[in-house]
């Protein structure tokens, strides 16, 4: 490829970065530096104050969100892919001599995880409400008609969501683009007037303000942080576009339009007080507050959607990684697997965002209910890796451990300080991250309960390659039997051959492995065994952002000469009923939870897409 293509490309993914990675973060202007001011925890509006806020919010982006997420955090992938269940599988890797620190590192990132699902409710919320209530500003009288326009348009996303992003997602870059530049234009010409605010940006207006005033440093640090919020997208979505055109994309576009904007309301405020109601929409001309208002809310539906899909693969990849029974998923592009829907998350998302909205009304009251789970989820990835670098065998990234020491004590304190919005609505991310963490916690250890009780009683079961068929009846035709496990015999098989007392005259064991890596070469998708007795049996393996496709799978195994037809094969498999035989184990309710989860789970069937009416299911019982 040329050096022209290069940079071609590069601009293209560049712009596409704009556009699905840093909407949420690329909205917070609309409400940040406002709730430092406003609300039950405001601070007096005075010059040293607005400097020192000022001052907070530029050096907190600097440390946490340049420094960790774009230069650092984005060395820790998983095959290219991000976020915090990349990060979980990077972090169990390292540390798998130690099973103690595994365990732990496990439940950290599950609860890490967990509180995602609380900002995924809660940003489109947010950011819907904070861009119409533009409306209010451009004319008071229509306040009322606020909330009932946020509702519609966030009922109107979660109802496209089935149509998939690919039409709109084209234009989402450009739209980003305006929009930053607009946060740009409008935060010059304030500066403009009053110049003399970019003395905030020396440090020690933070620093003294923190020394001579902790009490309000305190309640200012809980609006400081709402300027972080959106930093794991960077994170998590690296795997779409690689770490460089992320980068480019913040420090050219996004970090330097979102101070010039937040310096900008801070030079409007000292002007004007008055302008402290909504410096962001006060920011522009009369004339030009409609169409912001326009583009405001295009921006914060762009944002909402990131966050909704980014909610959709988060499902995938915890299902991926046994920490949630399958799920139904559907992919609404043909050209990009990424691009998928799941409908339970989805209506479950949209129930949520509504009551949010019902219950809160304005971005304001909803403020206080933001920021405690990202601040959670920052400070949950710091703790993991100052768990996980010290076992790391490369020593240059063992030398960030004191670098995650400073990051963990940042976010500790922006942490604490969104603590007293708890009682105030920030008990929501909390409730719904612990509610999370019940079932990933609970289907993680119910799998492993039922693997153990396997495990036993296979012991006492040959081989499925070594058993001796010899009188064994063989019919014509050919049988794929699903195995969870790549030793012994399948259930359905067995059960097939203790009632119908036949085998089939090509019989195949299939286990499907789904390993911690986001995907898998084709060459090393499927593994072949013979038996002796002419049973084959197939481990295929998946990645955990990959989506099993039976026909891609016999696919791979005809290219290792196992030539199956899907459409002439007889597939069994097997659903287990749980059966309750004691009073231990997952302690009463979290068994009957585990069993509910499993008889709900999508079937085998339609989880791996197979052919109708060549689909045989047996049932077996399993005593827990």
């Amino acid at each position: 490829m040329s050096e022209q293509s290069q940079k071609t490309g590069l601009r293209g993914l560049m712009l596409a970065a704009l556009g699905i990675v840093y909407g949420d973060i690329g909205t917070s202007p609309l409400y940040a530096f406002r709730e430092a001011f406003n609300g039950e925890h405001a601070i007096a509006l005075t010059t040293v104050n607005v400097y020192s806020v000022l001052s907070m919010m530029f050096w907190a982006v600097s440390i946490i969100v340049s420094l960790k997420y774009v230069l650092i955090m984005l060395r820790f992938d998983n095959r290219g892919e991000g976020g915090v269940l990349a990060l979980l599988s990077w972090a169990t890797q390292v540390a798998r001599d130690k099973p103690r620190l595994s365990w732990l590192i496990a439940m950290l990132g599950c609860f890490s995880a967990s509180l995602f699902y609380g900002d995924a409710v809660i940003t489109p919320a947010i950011s819907v409400l904070s861009a119409v209530e533009g409306i209010a500003v451009k004319a008071p009288g229509l306040s009322q008609f606020v909330m009932p326009i946020a509702l519609g348009i966030l009922i109107a996303l979660f109802i496209v969501q089935r149509r998939g992003t690919a039409a709109v997602g084209a234009v989402f870059g450009p739209v980003m683009v305006v929009w930053f530049v607009t946060l740009a234009v409008f935060g010059v010409l304030s500066i403009a007037k009053t110049p003399s605010i970019l003395q905030a940006i020396d440090p020690r207006y933070a620093m003294l303000f923190i020394l001579e005033h902790p009490g309000m440093a305190f309640l200012a640090a809980s609006a400081v942080f709402l300027c972080l919020t959106g930093a794991e997208a960077l994170y998590a979505d690296m795997g779409h576009f690689g770490p460089k055109p992320v980068q480019m994309a913040w420090f050219l576009f996004v970090f330097p339009a979102l101070m010039i904007n937040y310096f900008g309301q801070g030079a409007l405020v000292l002007r004007d007080p008055e302008a402290v109601r909504n410096p962001f929409y006060l920011l522009v001309p009369d004339f030009l507050l409609v169409p912001l208002i326009i583009l405001a809310t295009i921006a914060t539906v762009i944002a909402s959607q990131a966050v909704i899909s980014g909610a959709f693969s988060a499902t995938q990849q915890a299902s991926r990684l046994n920490l949630l029974p399958r799920l139904k998923v559907l992919h609404t592009s043909d050209e990009t697997r990424g691009q998928i829907y799941i409908p339970l998350v989805n209506w479950m998302l949209l129930v949520l965002v509504v009551l949010l909205v019902l219950e809160f009304q304005t971005s304001e009251r909803l403020a206080s209910a933001y920021g405690i789970a990202v601040a959670g989820d920052l400070f949950l990835s710091s703790i993991i890796l100052l768990i996980a670098l010290p076992l790391a065998s490369k020593g240059p990234v063992r030398r960030l451990w004191p670098l995650f020491l400073v990051f963990a004590a940042l976010e500790l304190c922006f942490f604490a300080a969104n603590v007293p919005k708890i009682v105030h609505g920030g008990w929501f991310p909390l409730v719904l991250a612990i509610f999370m963490f019940t079932l990933l916690t609970t289907w993680r250890t119910g799998l492993e309960v039922l693997r153990a009780k396997k495990d036993v009683a296979k012991r006492n079961i040959d081989d499925g390659l070594e058993l001796d068929l010899t009188g064994i009846p063989r019919v014509p035709g050919t049988a794929l039997f699903f195995s969870s496990s790549r030793f012994g015999c399948p259930g359905a098989f067995l059960h097939n051959l203790k009632h119908n007392m036949v085998v089939h005259e090509t019989t195949v064991f299939l286990n499907v492995e789904f390993d911690d890596v986001p995907r898998v070469p084709d060459d090393e998708r499927v593994e072949v065994q013979r038996g002796r007795n002419g049973i084959v049996r197939l481990t295929a393996h998946v990645g955990y952002r990959e989506e099993p496709d039976i026909r891609s799978i016999l696919r791979s195994a005809a290219r290792k000469g196992v030539e199956l037809d899907p459409d002439q094969t007889s597939f069994f498999t097997s659903k287990p009923t749980m059966v309750s035989v004691s009073r231990r184990g997952l302690f009463g309710w979290r068994r009957s939870l585990f069993g509910w989860m499993m008889q709900n789970s999508v079937t085998v069937a339609r989880y791996f897409d197979l052919p109708p009416n060549r689909v045989i299911e047996l049932g077996a019982q399993v005593g827990i």
